[in-house]
């Protein structure tokens, strides 16, 4: 089945929200089967929605998902937009309305008289529950002049709105539509980039037989591989997929920290948990990141002692008991004072393990014998210690993420080590 994406909305235009609608579903109806055609950004004007659909549906899609336009307020005008270019009218649903109201009603409110707006449905559609949020998804098909059918699907462009309607009603519709099966596994990595892990990998996946790819997703220090099996049965292809995994898993070894959408600050969590170890983090560059990072698990409480955000050698003495002397000698940023910082964590806590960060983030700060990007990390466990010296890059928000990636996975690879 082949699709078109279409976001509505002046202020995904005007650079004012970042489209994260778009990466998150193209990856999803990728999963189930969907090929799209491509990703396409309106204003909230009815005839450039209207434009946009028609030229979908000349280039040939079948499907086309739209996110945004659904709320109450004058610029949401996507369902007027759509049953225009499906040449029908607009009804306003008594249990549509009702559902609303009692929505409101459950949250100590009142419907406003423009609340009934979202009750408004194109004729022949269906109505998909939104359990986040008061504005229906919308779900409607029409045979075109040339025999085919197509699907539209109609969505909140408030992301967890939209995802949740996608997850529960949109995503499994499609996958049941689809002629042939498509199943796919996604292995997650950490400490290499994408070419490396290419060229690690190159026998297992080189000319993988018909049916089966291989997707490199790249993010700040972490690569998603997606490999996908497409046939006419489900058994062959499942074990088609189950077979390439296990031979880029063999491959990969150790990069390879979880499947799916895990993360590696919940494996790191999980591995602690399981060793009945405790951490505490000594944070300078990254400012709390880690800390920030290793606190969205649930459940981190049971792991996670405290931290130090040491950014000054003042801090970083009496808050950690770094030697004034050493900082002075080696510098702020140095292995030493790195080592330093883990081992006055780990004691400053009473943790069993202390990790530490210390590096010029930038954009300034740099010298030619420390430029920006230039970040030194550290473990210690009371018994073993490691530090690392990575070089990054010249943006800073980029190299606080790599830095609090780059310290889960030191942290994941040493407990695997003494595992």
């Amino acid at each position: 089945m082949t699709g078109l994406l279409l976001t509505v909305g002046d202020e995904i235009l005007l650079g004012q929200i970042v489209n994260t609608n778009a990466a998150w579903l193209g990856e999803r109806l990728a999963e189930v089967g969907v090929d799209v055609l491509r990703s396409e950004t309106v204003r909230d004007d009815v005839d450039a929605i209207v434009t946009a659909i028609d030229r979908a549906t000349d280039d040939g899609a079948a499907l086309i998902v739209v996110t945004g336009g659904l709320g109450p307020t004058h610029d949401d005008v996507t369902k007027e937009a759509v049953a225009r270019a499906f040449g029908v009218g607009v009804t306003v649903r008594p249990d549509v309305l009702t559902w609303i109201e009692n929505r409101y009603a459950a949250r100590g409110r009142t419907m406003p008289a423009v609340g009934r707006l979202m009750a408004e449905v194109p004729d022949g559609f269906e109505p998909l529950h939104n359990p986040k949020g008061s504005a229906p998804g919308l779900w409607g098909t029409r045979d075109l002049d040339d025999g085919r059918r197509q699907i539209v699907a109609m969505m909140p462009g408030v992301p967890h709105e939209m995802k949740v309607l996608a997850e529960e009603a949109v995503l499994p519709r499609l996958a049941a539509l689809q002629d042939a099966v498509v199943l796919s596994r996604t292995l997650l990595t950490a400490g290499k980039g994408e070419s490396d892990l290419a060229a690690m990998i190159g026998e297992q996946v080189e000319g993988l037989p018909e049916g089966l790819t291989l997707a490199y997703l790249p993010g700040l220090g972490e690569v998603r591989l997606r490999i996908t099996a497409r046939g006419a049965d489900r058994e062959a292809a499942q074990h088609a997929l189950d077979a390439a995994t296990d031979a880029v898993r063999d491959g990969l070894g150790t990069l390879v920290y979880g499947e799916e959408r895990t993360t590696l600050a919940a494996v790191v969590n999980e591995a602690l948990r399981e060793r009945g170890l405790r951490l505490a983090v000594a944070e300078s560059c990254t400012g709390g990141a880690i800390a920030s990072r290793v606190t969205e698990v649930p459940g981190a409480s049971g792991v996670f002692q405290g931290g130090v955000i040491a950014y000054s050698n003042e801090a970083k003495t009496d808050l950690l008991g770094v030697p004034a002397d050493l900082i002075e000698v080696e510098g702020a940023v140095s292995e030493a004072v790195a080592l330093a910082m883990a081992a006055g964590a780990r004691t400053r806590f009473g943790a069993d393990i202390g990790v530490s960060t210390t590096g010029i983030a930038g954009p300034g700060g740099g010298t030619p014998e420390k430029p920006v990007g230039t970040v030194w990390l550290a473990y210690d466990d009371g018994v073993s210690t490691r530090a690392v010296c990575l070089q990054f890059t010249p943006d800073r928000a980029t190299n606080i993420a790599l830095s609090v990636t780059a310290v889960l996975n030191l942290v994941r690879r040493q407990l695997l080590r003494g595992a």
